[in-house]
């Protein structure tokens, strides 16, 4: 069964300031969880209704009702499963290769749709701005269906990190140059800007190069792409 303080502690994940006070998140549903688990996340608890995850320490797993599921659970239909994990130490590096870093996003669906691309088009490094929302918010862990795990996410200044990279800096701009007629590199910094406002003034000035998706529609009245597609047509592009 599930406690009423372990009710209490997993319903406060949803909030990121209970995530960093605790340094836990949590995730839900199988493929998710046992991704986490093969890429070694900590594993604090485990709550399911049928007894999967025979592997894990029976000490963390804990069989519980539906309705105890539905108590914990942040999706509005329930899956069978849900893990609570440590938040790990985010990971250092240098910068090399392709990159996308995010300028301000704030849709956690957003969020978990870039990081599965970034997985699919094996781009390693994620730079996010300390703006951007929050990596283990429960929306953005089920929206990455495991890519979590597998995509390096940093957490930075990112007008700093513009600053003193090397590497070209792209930026997409409705009035950019068409993305189809330009010879891209295999490694550069390709920022995506907020889902309402774009990339913000004072990243602009740092872009390198401004690139844009045509429009063909006949009348090409559409305002703008959603940036989680946006992103996957340009780094389908950039691997092309």
């Amino acid at each position: 069964m599930v406690s009423k303080n372990q009710i209490k502690l997993i319903t406060s994940l949803q909030q990121k300031k209970y995530r960093k006070q605790h340094q836990l998140f949590f995730a839900e549903g199988k493929k998710v969880i046992q991704e986490l688990l093969e890429a070694n996340y900590e594993l604090e608890a485990l709550f399911s209704t049928d007894g999967i995850f025979s592997y894990v320490d029976k000490s963390k797993s804990h069989t519980i009702t539906d309705a105890e599921l539905k108590k914990i659970s942040a999706l509005t239909t329930p899956n069978n499963c849900l893990a609570l994990f440590r938040i790990p130490l985010e990971k250092k590096g240098t910068l090399s290769g392709l990159i996308v870093a995010l300028d301000d996003i704030r849709d956690p669906g957003n969020l978990g749709t870039i990081i599965r691309l970034c997985d699919w088009f094996g781009i390693e490094t994620l730079i996010c701005s300390e703006e951007t929302v929050d990596i283990y918010n429960p929306k953005v862990v089920q929206a990455t269906m495991g890519s979590i795990s597998r995509v390096k996410v940093v957490y930075a200044d990112l007008e700093s990190v513009l600053k003193t990279t090397e590497l070209p800096v792209f930026g997409t701009f409705m009035d950019g140059d068409v993305i189809y007629n330009e010879q891209l590199p295999n490694e550069g910094i390709i920022v995506m800007g907020n889902e309402a406002n774009g990339i913000s003034d004072s990243i602009e000035k740092l872009i390198s190069k401004r690139i844009s998706i045509p429009r063909f529609g006949k009348l090409k009245q559409t305002e703008s792409l959603n940036v989680a597609t946006a992103t996957g047509i340009i780094l389908s592009e950039f691997k092309r």
